[in-house]
């Protein structure tokens, strides 16, 4: 029998901490409650955390700091989905927080039902591969080439044709993944929205314009004129280039 998820709970709040603890184990997962950065660090080298749940607004060390700082280093966490806890109609934390690696976001207040169904969502999309990934154990395709790069789908970072290695975050990762599952094809936002976050958007919502800016960074894909990631307008966007898995691609 597999060992239940363990959540960190990062929030300076003890009333919160207590509460998300209490509910998150009763739904049977494993929780740690930390109340600020130090502590966070010390839960994570002592533990193996599935998901961290990171408030932003905490004296000290903030919540986007410490997400960024999480995501900068070249730990064996780094790549650790967080969950960030923002305030009802800050959308600039937010924005900033999804710019800076985390996976999705929550407004305070929120009931612990959500929460919890955020983060089952959020887990169930770190371990899945599109089906059109999945290869045979025996010849599984660790790579695959578009235009001049490589994903590697187990380090789960990018190789440019130099061999220089570009890190990703979860969330660029996992947006990348698809685009290559579905090459030529337009996915609108609404479908990029469910893909990689597994909820609907919102009208207001810019985190998927964001994580496409942030991929075409990445791929030093020019914004005014895309060749790998193209905006196809009022639809949404494509992946206009061939995907070869474990080749070089043409």
């Amino acid at each position: 029998m597999s060992s239940p998820d363990h959540i960190l709970i990062v929030d300076d709040d003890r009333d919160i901490r207590t509460l998300l603890a209490d509910y998150l184990e009763k739904q049977g997962l494993r929780c740690t409650t930390a109340a600020d950065g130090r502590e966070m660090r010390a839960a994570l080298d002592a533990h193996r955390i599935d998901l961290i749940v990171l408030d932003i607004m905490m004296p000290g060390e903030d919540g986007l700091t410490l997400c960024r700082n999480l995501r900068a280093s070249d730990g064996p966490n780094a790549d650790t989905p967080v969950l960030m806890l923002t305030a009802r109609g800050e959308d600039m934390d937010r924005i900033i927080g999804l710019e800076m690696g985390a996976d999705d976001y929550l407004p305070k207040p929120f009931v612990p039902r959500e929460l919890y169904a955020r983060a089952r969502a959020i887990l169930r999309r770190a371990r899945a591969l599109p089906p059109n990934l999945a290869t045979p154990a025996s010849a599984p395709a660790r790579e695959l080439a578009f235009a001049n790069w490589r994903l590697d789908t187990v380090a789960r970072h990018l190789i440019d044709a130099d061999g220089t290695i570009v890190a990703l975050s979860g969330a660029e990762y996992r947006m990348l993944n698809v685009f290559l599952s579905h090459p030529q094809r337009v996915l609108s936002r609404d479908q990029l929205m469910e893909f990689t976050q597994g909820r609907e958007a919102d009208v207001f919502d810019r985190s998927i314009d964001l994580l496409v800016s942030r991929l075409r960074q990445r791929l030093n894909d020019n914004a005014r004129e895309p060749a790998i990631i193209k905006t196809v307008r009022n639809e949404g966007y494509v992946l206009a280039c061939d995907v070869v898995p474990g080749g070089a691609a043409k």
